[in-house]
């Protein structure tokens, strides 16, 4: 369980980032997620666009047809199927006559879920996604929140398919939306990084190599994504801290989860 009164910290200065070794550990990734005083943000839009055309987000969004057809999103990936209170009740039945490709997959929220099963899966629907009509194609991939499970899959194919290291994967939905995947996903996604390294199949290089941290209150790592092209040059601050424990209980009492 994460704390849920952190010691006060000092930010770490601005500094530049070095580039790490191979090896990804959960609390490297936890650093990405947090903030220097250990708080962790919820969502503060419904959803945002994480990468070119690929949209995370929540599952009041996934559910509303004319929202979507409005951002002229082609697909949708539902991490999170499934009848009970934790997942979202919609199939491809739900998006008939939309013109919306439908793709789900039953995963659970809790940190002893193998979601890695699905990384595959999850990455071919959201490649196949983006090539559909000429390369024009949207993909919203959603889970209840769009903060752990969803996001989980999205960093998964940016490593599967672009080929970056868990970090900067991490780092790059980090900048745009608010995260927060569990500890077992962030440790599912560093054994993939693991495999990919020795495979051959990262490109970490030295893009990360004298990247400014411009925002003190963001881990130093989190400017390893600043100049990838892929991203905006700049390292903006996403919004401001949530108070209360990730895994643990918002200020009133009731356990937040995806």
């Amino acid at each position: 369980m994460k704390k849920s009164s952190p010691a006060k910290q000092q930010p770490p200065p601005p500094a530049e980032v070095t580039v790490p070794d191979n090896e990804v550990t959960v609390q490297q990734l936890n650093e990405l997620l947090s903030n220097s005083s250990g708080f962790y943000s919820l969502p503060t839009q419904h959803f945002n666009e994480v990468f070119p055309r690929i949209y995370v987000g929540n599952a009041f969004v996934g559910q509303n047809l004319m929202r979507l057809q409005k951002l002229g999103v082609t697909h949708i990936l539902n991490a999170a199927e499934g009848n009970s209170f934790m997942h979202v009740n919609t199939n491809a039945e739900f998006y008939a006559g939309s013109g919306i490709t439908y793709h789900g997959i039953q995963a659970n929220d809790k940190p002893q879920f193998n979601l890695s099963t699905f990384f595959e899966e999850g990455a071919d629907f959201i490649e196949k996604a983006l090539a559909h009509n000429n390369g024009k194609g949207k993909v919203y991939v959603h889970c209840r929140e769009g903060y752990s499970r969803s996001p989980t899959i999205v960093i998964a194919y940016l490593m599967l398919r672009h080929k970056l290291d868990a970090r900067v994967a991490v780092a790059t939905v980090r900048l745009k939306r608010e995260i927060g995947p569990n500890d077992g996903f962030l440790h599912q996604l560093c054994q993939l990084n693991e495999k990919l390294a020795k495979e051959g199949k990262l490109n970490w290089g030295d893009a990360s190599r004298g990247c400014q941290v411009k925002d003190k209150r963001l881990p130093a790592l989190t400017a390893a994504a600043c100049t990838l092209q892929l991203l905006q040059p700049s390292c903006n601050s996403p919004q401001g801290p949530c108070r209360r424990n990730r895994r643990g209980k918002s200020p009133g009492g009731r356990a937040v989860r995806d």
